[in-house]
């Protein structure tokens, strides 16, 4: 019997190399839509201060305006927040399935090698006393990698049309 804590694997320094690189990957693959996230949501702070500000002395009709841009830009946020996290969801399964896969047929291989029959991760039960001699995570980490370098190629997503 062994113990893995499977949450180490996501550890940046010392967990599974491949884990960090995809996740580097999404990341700037993701930025565009972020950056773009983050401006709408500065338009909207600056168009509410705006109405805020000059509510009292500005023409109704301005006011008026700049309410039905504040709806406009709300709703804009709203729907492209949900696209973004939609296809993020989508992408980070599709990057990260296939390392998963490979993470548990390399865990059953390494198991096997050393006549481990059973393996607890440490990470989802919880445990009331494990003795640091059945603690295998580090020993996997480091077989895992050195069988899996983190630049291994990594299939880019499909082109879609552009959303307006």
């Amino acid at each position: 019997m062994a113990v893995i804590y499977s949450d180490q694997f996501l550890d940046a320094k010392t967990g599974i190399t491949k884990f960090t690189s995809l996740s580097n990957m999404l990341t700037r693959e993701f930025q565009p839509r972020q950056t773009e996230l983050q401006n709408l949501q500065t338009r909207i702070n600056t168009l509410t201060k705006e109405i805020n500000d000059t509510q009292a002395v500005a023409d109704p009709n301005t006011i008026r305006q700049k309410r039905d841009q504040l709806e406009q830009a709300n709703i804009e946020i709203k729907r492209k927040g949900e696209d973004a996290e939609a296809a993020f969801t989508k992408r980070r399964q599709e990057i990260f399935l296939p390392l998963q896969q490979d993470i548990a047929k390399a865990l059953e291989a390494f198991a096997k090698a050393r006549g481990i029959t059973v393996i607890v991760d440490g990470s989802n039960v919880p445990f009331a006393y494990a003795a640091d001699n059945i603690d295998i995570t580090r020993a996997f980490i480091n077989d895992f990698n050195s069988k899996n370098p983190a630049t291994a190629a990594v299939t880019t997503p499909a082109t879609t049309p552009a959303q307006p």
